[in-house]
């Protein structure tokens, strides 16, 4: 038992769950010394860049001229308005609550994918999204005067965008492995974020080091480092226990925020959090018939389901 929890597959899963929680807090720090646009570009930039380098030991292939259009939607989503959405909320919301809002992803997930792709909602998907989106609003209302603030709405317009990455990379995740999709993905965002160039330029003229430290960690780290060792952890293992290592990132993060920044997460923001990731959990929960089918996946290649998150 022992030498299995020490196993690469699964020292690569801590990993991943540490760096992705860690972002929410590192944003805070980068946002304060160069705002949200520059940050975004930045730790976009950086990440597609490692990933690039990356690209030729991993063995990532030239995507199909006829995926194009559907590797900009990912860029264009889960990379550069995800980015700026979740960078932008970040400003007024705590780095904890963030990841616990953007941890309902999956609900928003499900009901994209049976819109947009013919998925049959199931009474668990549908019982989960429905305590997933409660627990959302319990978090977003914790700390407004009557309803949703503001800058909640907008990280859960992250969560939405993220939600339609992940429906778009399900195609792409027949041909290519999700290493392949994050990259194609990242490579496509940074095109999306050129407009971003200039306000970057100048911010980071006048970025104290603490930001730009922040902005390399973000890039090289969470983004870049965090895709490879999640994509060889989820070739490895089953999908419940890839999956179920992404409910470990709220927690991860508010324990990080706390010792990083000092925030003390509000009792009500708690409660609304461990209802939203319970939502999450009836949403994944996998009936018997699932469960073969994913026994039954190539070891090399993730299923078309598998979660490609992005942090």
């Amino acid at each position: 038992m022992s030498s299995r929890l020490i196993s690469p597959r699964f020292l690569a899963l801590t990993g991943t769950v540490v760096l992705w929680a860690s972002a929410f807090p590192a944003i805070r720090v980068g946002i304060d010394g160069l705002g949200v646009q520059a940050l975004s570009f930045l730790r976009i930039v950086i990440a597609a860049g490692a990933l690039l380098l990356v690209a030729p030991f991993a063995k990532v292939r030239i995507p199909r001229s006829r995926d194009l259009p559907m590797i900009a939607l990912c860029g264009a989503t889960g990379i550069t308005a995800y980015q700026l959405l979740l960078n932008w909320g970040e400003v007024e919301v705590a780095a904890g609550t963030a990841s616990l809002l953007i941890a309902i992803v999956p609900a928003f997930s499900v009901l994209l994918g049976s819109l947009f792709l013919g998925e049959r909602l199931s009474r668990n998907i549908v019982l989960g999204s429905v305590v997933a989106m409660a627990g959302a609003a319990v978090v977003s209302m914790a700390r407004g005067t009557g309803g949703f603030t503001a800058s909640a709405l907008i990280i859960l317009a992250a969560a939405v965008v993220q939600g339609v990455y992940h429906v778009a990379t399900k195609p792409l995740l027949r041909h290519y492995t999700g290493l392949e999709v994050a990259t194609y993905a990242m490579v496509a965002g940074t095109v999306f974020a050129l407009p971003l160039g200039p306000a970057t330029w100048h911010a980071t003229l006048h970025a104290p080091a603490d930001a730009l430290a922040s902005a390399l960690y973000l890039g090289l780290l969470p983004s870049a480092l965090g895709f490879v060792i999640w994509a060889y952890a989820v070739a490895r293992l089953p999908l419940a226990a890839s999956t179920a290592a992404l409910y470990l990132v709220p927690p991860a993060a508010l324990i990080i925020s706390f010792v990083w920044l000092g925030e003390v997460p509000h009792f009500v923001e708690l409660v609304g959090g461990a209802i939203g990731v319970a939502g999450v959990i009836m949403i994944n929960r996998r009936g018997p018939a699932q469960r073969r089918g994913e026994q039954g996946a190539a070891p090399g290649r993730p299923a078309a389901d598998r979660p490609v998150a992005t942090r």
